[in-house]
């Protein structure tokens, strides 16, 4: 996934914990004042009242010194006349908290609009696939594909390879070629903006077939649990297990997983995978309700997970008890299927349950990317700035929570496994599920090691791919890394 996973108050609304997200994240939203205009995500000034660039830098400055859960890191004063843009002006006054690896990149400014369609539906422009790539061999394959949007529809899924990218079949360029001129940033550019009606021309390989097709990006809705594969039984050996893999934590998560649950539930099963291996976070408020749904035999005075700000900020912390849903399970034992793209709201759903399962939680696959804080929105409306501020901490029961190098040294269990696209995910013969399986069949495994999550990175198993992020990722794109 790379190093960085998207760059881009007069009145305080009452907060209203939302989200503590993935690569970019979200949180508590705040209002702000501000004249009008039609701000871009970590863009340039604006002609109208109050949007200028340097008015636009002064506010985002104004909200760190107020809100930044690390302020004895920000300057004392930093001159933002050098810097062309919200954005990298942003970027300097954290650089020392990313020095230290505690805010990555997770500190930035967006688009309100676009990231409300994002959360609220899931809506973005795409060819709607996740894309991973192999930076030894230069190569870039299909991770997943989704639902109703245009690759699928064109063919394009889990393990396709695409060789050649071009705007004609006359320019089609090898993916090889543009790694070795251009890096990953190269390639993401060769894929084109993601508005709806570009149109690229792929040379795909698909079960040893090699073909060209012509794919338009469109607006479509991710679903976040699949309807192919996302959610169903396995039974193996005379045993019957849970799957369920979320894909995103947004706000049309909340049926789909109560549904999933419910099919365990009424089947008895107690024993299940849950796989998180390229969700990059999202709402806090979908990841509670997911700890809920494991907390049958959990009491409404026991905590999930804790939510702290910076001291003088601490009348803003709170706390998510265990809460009683009608299609909880009570699990015997958890696979968590993670990788380096798995991050914050994911690796918060995990930690979160290692007090109560102990061993009988496991971490499959490779470390995580290690994101154990959240960010808050604070809102220049009539900019259509929204800048997320990392704000708070997130902390399991036993308030454990200071997990920047991944979740590998925070589990009791683990097992180290590879992404085998070459099978379905959810296919018990694709490795890291194979894993997982075993794992709740109590057969032995390799444990996971932690320096693979340093920087997202993910460990040399199997084959050494990343989730292919562009360095200004849109909303879409940090909380569902890889998406194109």
């Amino acid at each position: 996934m790379g190093n960085r996973l998207g760059r881009a108050m007069s009145a305080v609304a009452a907060l209203a914990m939302v989200s503590g997200c993935g690569g970019g994240g979200s949180g508590s939203t705040l209002a702000s004042g501000g004249g009008g205009s039609t701000g871009t995500s970590g863009g340039g000034g604006t002609t109208a009242t109050g949007c200028t660039l340097r008015e636009r830098q002064d506010w985002a400055a104004a909200q760190l010194k107020e809100w930044y859960l690390f302020p004895d890191t920000l300057p004392a004063s930093l001159d933002p006349t050098p810097y062309t843009t919200v954005g990298d002006y942003i970027d300097a006054l954290t650089a020392t908290a990313r020095a230290q690896h505690k805010d990555r990149y997770f500190t930035y400014l967006t688009s309100i609009a676009s990231e409300d369609a994002y959360y609220n539906s899931g809506s973005s422009a795409g060819f709607g696939v996740r894309l991973s790539y192999d930076s030894v061999a230069k190569r870039l394959f299909v991770a997943e594909s989704f639902e109703g949007a245009p690759a699928l529809a064109a063919g394009i899924d889990r393990g396709s390879e695409i060789i050649a990218i071009g705007t004609t079949t006359a320019n089609l360029q090898n993916v090889s070629d543009i790694f070795t001129s251009s890096g990953a940033q190269g390639v993401s550019d060769a894929l084109g903006p993601s508005t709806a009606g570009t149109s690229r021309v792929l040379k795909v390989v698909t079960a040893g077939v090699t073909s060209t097709v012509t794919v338009t990006k469109t607006d479509y809705s991710l679903t976040p649990v699949s309807s192919r594969y996302g959610a169903k039984v396995i039974t193996e050996g005379g045993q019957q297990y849970g799957y369920i893999n979320l894909r995103t934590f947004i706000t049309t998560a909340d049926p789909a997983l109560r549904a999933a649950f419910n099919s365990f539930r009424a089947a008895g099963i107690t024993n299940i995978v849950i796989d998180l291996r390229y969700n990059g976070g999202g709402l806090i408020s979908i990841a509670d309700l997911m700890g809920d749904l494991m907390g049958r035999n959990r009491s409404s005075s026991e905590v999930f997970e804790y939510t702290t700000f910076r001291p003088e900020k601490s009348s803003n912390n709170s706390t998510h008890m265990f809460t009683t849903q009608p299609e909880a399970i009570a699990p015997t034992k958890v696979a968590f299927i993670g990788t380096g793209g798995t991050a914050s709201a994911s690796e918060l759903v995990i930690n979160g349950m290692v007090p109560y399962l102990h061993a009988n939680a496991a971490l499959i696959g490779t470390n995580t990317y290690g994101k154990p804080v959240g960010q808050i929105a604070i809102d220049k409306s009539a900019c259509d700035d929204r800048l997320r501020v990392i704000a708070f901490a997130l902390q399991n029961a036993n308030r454990r929570g200071d997990y920047y190098d991944g979740l590998a040294n925070f589990v009791e269990a683990s097992c180290q496994a590879g992404d085998d696209v070459t099978y379905q995910l959810g296919d018990p013969r694709e490795a890291s599920t194979r894993s997982a399986l075993d794992f709740l069949e109590g057969k032995a495994c390799s444990k996971i090691t932690a320096n693979a999550g340093l920087g997202g990175k993910q460990a040399v198993v199997a084959q050494p791919r990343e989730l292919l992020v562009p360095q200004d990722a849109s909303t879409a794109q940090r909380e569902t890394p890889g998406l194109f």
